[in-house]
């Protein structure tokens, strides 16, 4: 999957991807307003503020970004979080598993969200 034009629950995530309205993909995903799509980055130390320009496009249409970062936790790298923060983007990191639930919560309440979503390799439902 390169894109699919429409947000949607994530259904499950593990071994290296997601499943989401009935679909599979390998890789991390981005969820924009516009859509979900593939998104480059493997690992939260590879972040690079050019992995956001989806999201700067688009930023008027979330009130924040939802950031998994792997399997764990992690702070993502300085020059990210200081182009995110002087683009107005209001972001939130957890690890892909927190992020995942929180989005389907607020995405489920209508809210305006977007995921950046590093995969991880462990099956998760």
């Amino acid at each position: 999957m390169k894109f699919l034009p429409q947000r949607a629950l994530i259904e499950s995530f593990g071994n290296g991807g997601f499943r989401f309205a009935g679909m599979s993909h390998v890789g991390s995903l981005m969820v924009l307003p516009s859509g979900m799509r593939a998104w480059q980055p493997l690992d939260i130390e590879a972040l690079r503020p050019d992995d956001f320009e989806p999201l700067i496009d688009e930023r008027d249409g979330i009130d924040f970004l939802l950031l998994g970062t792997g399997a764990r936790m992690a702070r993502p790298p300085k020059p990210v979080l200081d182009h995110l923060a002087t683009q107005g983007v209001r972001l939130d990191y957890m690890s892909t598993s927190s992020a995942i639930h929180t989005y389907n919560i607020v995405l489920g309440e209508g809210r305006r969200v977007g995921a950046a979503l590093l995969a991880v390799a462990a099956a998760h439902g």
